[in-house]
């Protein structure tokens, strides 16, 4: 079928976990640029995570380290990796994959949006 107005998708690699949004009414195919590891993940939050442990959220609806609760959704808030309580193994996790960007593509040029009206 053809895109519609009303359909868009995501498209996030699980290995770098760049994300590429896909349709709207633009049809738009956007891919936000690098972001440094401060900035790129919302903290999650979800009922039977702790209250004493700061996890980034992820893909998928898991944590960075693989956790996965029932309603999980991203906060408002920034997953801050160098807070004390920022959990080791997202923090783990985080690392890895902010080094497989490559560094030639960390430039606010480097990625970009495409657009047509449907």
């Amino acid at each position: 079928m053809p895109p519609t107005a009303w359909e868009g998708e995501i498209w996030s690699c699980s290995w770098c976990h760049a994300a590429t949004h896909v349709g709207g009414e633009w049809f738009e195919i956007s891919r936000p640029p690098y972001l440094p590891m401060g900035m790129r993940w919302e903290e999650a939050v979800a009922d039977g995570l702790p209250p004493d442990v700061s996890h980034a959220f992820g893909i998928f609806d898991k944590t960075l380290c693989g956790i996965q609760e029932a309603g999980m959704s991203p906060s408002d808030y920034w997953w801050l990796p160098d807070r004390e309580d920022a959990c080791g193994a997202c923090r783990e996790a985080a690392s890895v994959i902010d080094d497989r960007w490559p560094r030639a593509m960390r430039g606010e040029d480097a990625r970009g949006s495409v657009a047509r009206r449907l």
